[in-house]
């Protein structure tokens, strides 16, 4: 009998809400450092969230999960990840998404002599393409065939 494999506790929450909690294999995130890989018995660690895609792996399947600003803290056993925004690919409207890109990008274009409100508009930006690049991606692997707003 094979003895029960050691699995990370991860949480992730918004203010709003818990958007996943469950003992899961890996997760994959990006952080101000780049992108990390956080297994059960991690080195302790806290660190900054960026915006961009979360993956969870768990028994061969992976999650994905969009999310934006925020901290991350483990202790090797339990990884819990406090996001300004987290979004689970399924519930990503991606035409909406799109709208909110090229409102961003508009808005950029705008506030170009403006530090404080282009850097408000890029963070957005990021954001969105974030959520674009979870969508499209969930889209694809579940066979959705092709995005609604190409067709418009």
């Amino acid at each position: 009998m094979m003895k029960d494999k050691q699995r990370l506790h991860l949480r992730i929450n918004t203010m709003e809400r818990i958007v996943y909690e469950d003992d899961v294999d890996s997760v994959t995130l990006p952080t101000k450092s780049g992108e990390i890989t956080i297994l059960v018995n991690h080195v302790p660690l806290v660190s900054v969230l960026n915006s961009g895609e979360l993956m969870i792996k768990k028994d061969e399947k992976e999650v994905f999960i969009a999310v934006s600003g925020g901290f991350i803290e483990t202790d090797g056993k339990t990884l819990t990840v406090l996001a300004d925004m987290a979004e689970r690919a399924e519930e990503i409207d991606e035409k909406k998404a799109d709208e909110a890109r090229a409102k961003a990008e508009e808005l950029m274009l705008a506030r170009k002599g403006d530090e404080v409100g282009y850097a408000d508009a890029m963070a957005h930006m990021e954001r969105e393409l974030a959520r674009l690049k979870v969508a499209r991606k969930f889209r694809k692997r579940s066979g959705q065939g092709p995005s609604p707003i190409s067709h418009e």
